[in-house]
């Protein structure tokens, strides 16, 4: 786990969450975003992330540049992550990662393609979704094993969110909310091609799901 650089500042919450998902050989960072992050976008990464935003482009220097931090822990220091036509970040060979971020962090994880096939990360704010969201994203048994959790739809969100970046650079298929089956209790995740993910979440300030599958798996 690497903590928030000087710039952006630590959060002792956000830090809480990142040590919580962390697993042996996949790495969790996070970051708080600040002014100049902008500029941490190498010029690889800058010629792929066409949207003008400064906000947008602030977001993502910020998640990459936690992302270059990790794999530099892996022994892959100084390589790009540019945006791919699909909008999927492309890892250096050998390297599986995500990356997410909202208005206010950026997140990521990797880790090594021989240890891990696939990995999503998603962060959310921890706060309830709105009900008609709630009726788009769970399942009907979601919806009945999830009732009395407050934060149960935004966890069943960013637990989607999470499988989807996983799965969507092996099967190159998009998959809607109800394509996936989400069962918190025993921490997994199943999509409608019956590939199954492991789960860890936290919550605190902010919802954070990691989804992973190992390699030969």
């Amino acid at each position: 786990m690497i903590p928030a650089g000087a710039a952006g500042g630590i959060d002792p919450q956000l830090r809480h969450l990142t040590e919580t998902l962390a697993l042996p050989g996949l790495l969790v960072g996070y970051r708080v975003i600040a002014s100049g992050d902008e500029f941490a976008l190498v010029a690889e990464e800058a010629a792929s992330i066409t949207s003008p935003g400064m906000e947008r482009r602030r977001a993502s220097g910020a998640a990459r540049r936690v992302a270059r931090e990790l794999m530099m822990q892996l022994g892959y220091g100084g390589l790009p992550v540019p945006r791919s036509a699909s909008g999927a970040p492309v890892w250096p060979a050998g390297i599986v990662g995500s990356i997410a971020h909202d208005e206010r962090v950026a997140v990521a994880a990797v880790g090594r393609g021989r240890d891990f096939a696939a990995i999503g990360i998603d962060v959310e704010l921890a706060v309830a979704l709105p009900p008609e969201m709630l009726e788009l994203v769970a399942t009907p048994r979601e919806l009945r094993t999830t009732a009395e959790h407050p934060l149960a739809g935004k966890l069943l969100f960013a637990a989607k969110e999470a499988v989807y970046k996983a799965v969507y650079p092996l099967d190159q298929v998009f998959l809607e909310f109800h394509d996936i089956e989400i069962d918190l209790a025993a921490r997994t995740a199943t999509t409608r091609s019956g590939r199954v993910l492991m789960l860890r979440y936290a919550v605190s300030s902010h919802v954070l799901v990691l989804a992973s599958a190992q390699s030969g798996v």
